[in-house]
């Protein structure tokens, strides 16, 4: 008889609970506070972040990929870093690479799918305006025109909806692969789920971090040794709300016993 193959052991996913559009705010709040316990090691993280994503964009042929692939590496070393220091422990600038050597396999494939979804976001968007386009100059100058600008907007709105579709599946998927062990597509799956069932909150999010990019930006750019560690203290706080809402008290009937 062949022999049995030893089981496997698969832990269950974690369930999205709800979140309020309050909680946005106090994320936000918890990466500002997160930073300022380490701002210098934020710092440092941030610097080669940065330096390592701009190398990445200039590899010959590969670089318009290797970035998108590999930006989810790095963010979830620095949502670990983030992690250590809200639970009590030292943050070291080596935490950015935690990514690379724990889960560097499906972080990579979360890259994989991001670039994936990149692509076909842009190739539909470009398919719809490149046909308006088309059709536009067949049916001559003031008609087609409407045509070909009409086809070229709805394109674009086409590319924003598939582009925030791709952010809410990216979202938490770092995270869920880091600290929860989760495979990639059920982590994608998983963070897209929970932006749709919170979606106001996420919405205020989003907002929120859009003006505080534009504010990371007045100083020549400089901001962003800020924002990005901010950015990442919010994603582990929200992670923790929505995946690992704390435990309910015990009724204060069994606390006398």
């Amino acid at each position: 008889m062949p022999a049995t193959p030893p089981s496997r052991h698969y832990h269950p996913l974690p369930q999205p609970g709800t979140v309020t559009p309050a909680h946005a705010l106090q994320w936000v709040a918890t990466g500002w506070r997160l930073f300022l316990r380490k701002p210098g090691v934020w710092m440092v993280q941030t610097l080669i972040f940065i330096l390592v994503i701009a190398a990445l964009g200039f590899v010959p042929l590969i670089g318009w990929a290797a970035a998108p692939v590999a930006l989810p590496v790095l963010v979830a070393g620095l949502v670990a870093g983030a992690d250590a220091l809200a639970r009590g422990e030292a943050l070291r600038v080596d935490h950015l690479f935690d990514g690379l050597r724990l889960h560097a396999g499906n972080l990579l494939l979360v890259g994989g799918f991001h670039l994936l979804g990149a692509l076909i976001a842009a190739l539909i968007a470009a398919a719809i305006g490149g046909s308006a386009m088309f059709t536009g100059s067949m049916m001559g100058a003031f008609g087609g025109m409407g045509v070909a600008a009409g086809g070229m907007m709805l394109g674009v709105l086409v590319f924003s909806v598939l582009w925030g579709l791709l952010m809410m599946a990216l979202w938490f998927a770092p995270a869920l692969v880091m600290l929860h062990d989760v495979a990639p597509l059920d982590a994608m799956k998983l963070s897209a789920q929970a932006c749709f069932q919170n979606l106001l909150t996420f919405v205020v999010l989003a907002v929120m971090l859009y003006i505080l990019g534009w504010i990371a930006m007045l100083p020549a750019g400089l901001g962003v040794f800020v924002l990005i560690p901010v950015l990442a203290g919010a994603l582990q706080a929200a992670w923790r709300d929505t995946f690992s809402p704390p435990k309910a008290l015990p009724p204060a009937a069994h606390l006398t016993e």
